[in-house]
Formats: structure tokens, C-alpha cells, sequence
């Protein structure tokens, strides 16, 4: 059981690290600038992404759009295809609240979910690009490397929508594939990401 003195409060007081803790480890942290695509592709520019862990969770900090009213997406790869269009059928919710306080609503949104296709799947929609707008978000992707099941994805996202709203987005779920996924792209369905960060990590003992 973790120990902290909570009179000292420095690292040398600490007699334990919290098992969640211990069990994210960062691999690679990727910085958009005027990027089309970001792409974590395993074995490529220390990028891990095969049975090393049974998780893997993506962090996108601050998306920032060049484009008004996009929407930032992501797709996969099956080991040894390409171009970025697995199967995928997911569900979508979405939540808002507007700057005044006059406007509210929860639902489901047909919009942005996918039966059987193979587009890129959408994380957030209506992006704003004003100086003050981004999007902060996570993605987890649970064992890409699995040859016997499909893969799962469960992404949460806040943002500025574009017309003064607090959203908040829920995306989630699989690639139709018993293939193992080996590479992830994210990218806005209109303009480059002008900036932001995306950090992928592996979690263990999961």
C-alpha cells in the first residue's frame, strides 16, 4: 500500500507508486504543425504499436484546427495493408452546452457513427479554429495485435464547437477485423491539423 507524508510533499516521501501509475508507460508523443496527418505506425521512429501491451492509449492535447467547423477523425492499418481503411462500425454520442447558458442537449448522433465502412472515424465534429478554440480528447485501443478477435476503440472527447459551445463526444467501436492493427492516423476531414499534440501510451498488466 502506498505511504505519502503529507506534511513533506516531496518525491522522496512517496514509499510506492500507485499500480495504475506504474502501468502507463509513454511511447512516442507526436506535434502537429500545419500537419495533414499525424500516423503512429509500429516500428517506425520508435513507435510501438504490436503485443507488447494489451492497451494502447492515444492523448490529443489542444487540437487545433486550420479549418473552420472540421471534424478530427482517425483510421487504421492492418499489418501490411495500407491507404487507411479498416471495416469499422461504431456508435456515437454527443453532449452540449452554449456559452449562454440558453441551449442544452444529449443524444445520439447518426451523423458521425459508421455501419460496415471504411471512412475515417470520427472523434469530434464542428472543430472551431478561432485563436481560443481546441479539442482535448483520449483513445484507447485494446489489443490490436489479437490474430482471433476484433478490435475495439473507445475515444472521449471535449472541445469549442464552433458556434460557442461546450461538447463533449463519445465514439466507440471496432475494426471488423481478426487482422492485427499496426498503424493509427488521425487527421481533420477538412485542412491540415495546424497544432496540437497527440501522445500514444502502452499500458501493461491490463
Amino acid at each position: 500500500m502506498s505511504i505519502v507524508s503529507y506534511n513533506n510533499r516531496s518525491i522522496r516521501n512517496i514509499s510506492a507508486i500507485p499500480g495504475a501509475v506504474q502501468s502507463l508507460t509513454h511511447i512516442k508523443t507526436l506535434t502537429a504543425s500545419s500537419s495533414s496527418t499525424l500516423s503512429f505506425v509500429d516500428g517506425s521512429d520508435d513507435v510501438v504499436l504490436d503485443s507488447t501491451y494489451p492497451i494502447y492509449l492515444f492523448k490529443y492535447i489542444n487540437i487545433h484546427p486550420a479549418t473552420d467547423s472540421t471534424d478530427f477523425t482517425f483510421q487504421a492499418n492492418a499489418a501490411g495493408g495500407s491507404g487507411y481503411n479498416e471495416t469499422i462500425t461504431s456508435t456515437y454520442f454527443k453532449s452540449e452546452h452554449d456559452e449562454g447558458g440558453s441551449s442544452a442537449s444529449l443524444g445520439y448522433d447518426t451523423g458521425w457513427d459508421q455501419g460496415q465502412a471504411t471512412g475515417f472515424q470520427t472523434l469530434l465534429g464542428g472543430l472551431g479554429n478561432g485563436n481560443d478554440e481546441s479539442a482535448s480528447g483520449e483513445l484507447y485501443l485494446f489489443n490490436p495485435s489479437s490474430t482471433t478477435f476484433v478490435k475495439h476503440f473507445l475515444g472521449v472527447s471535449q472541445y469549442y464547437h464552433k458556434s460557442n459551445y461546450s461538447n463533449s463526444h463519445r465514439a466507440a467501436g471496432y475494426f471488423n477485423t481478426t487482422s492485427a492493427i499496426d498503424e493509427i492516423q488521425f487527421k481533420m476531414n477538412s485542412g491540415n491539423i495546424d497544432a496540437g499534440t497527440i501522445k500514444l501510451y502502452g499500458i501493461k498488466d491490463s
